[in-house]
């Protein structure tokens, strides 16, 4: 199993079908250890804070929740 390393500027080059892989790696969780997942988790947060419109089909995979501070 190998996991994407893209950096941030590449991330305005990413595909809706590199973003289904990548969510179709983490759904699997299928790694040999898991720093590869947390790379892949990591990975698709830096493309749903910069292309949210890649990421909304998957954003269950972030876990991310609105809090509220007040």
């Amino acid at each position: 199993m190998t996991t994407s390393s893209i950096s941030t500027r590449n991330i305005s080059a990413l595909t809706a079908a590199d973003v289904e892989q990548l969510a179709a790696r983490l759904e699997g969780d299928d790694y040999s250890n898991p720093f590869e997942g947390l790379n892949d988790w990591h990975l698709l947060r830096a493309i749903a804070f910069q292309r949210p419109e890649l990421v909304e089909p998957y954003i269950h995979l972030l876990d991310l929740e609105a809090f509220d501070e007040a």
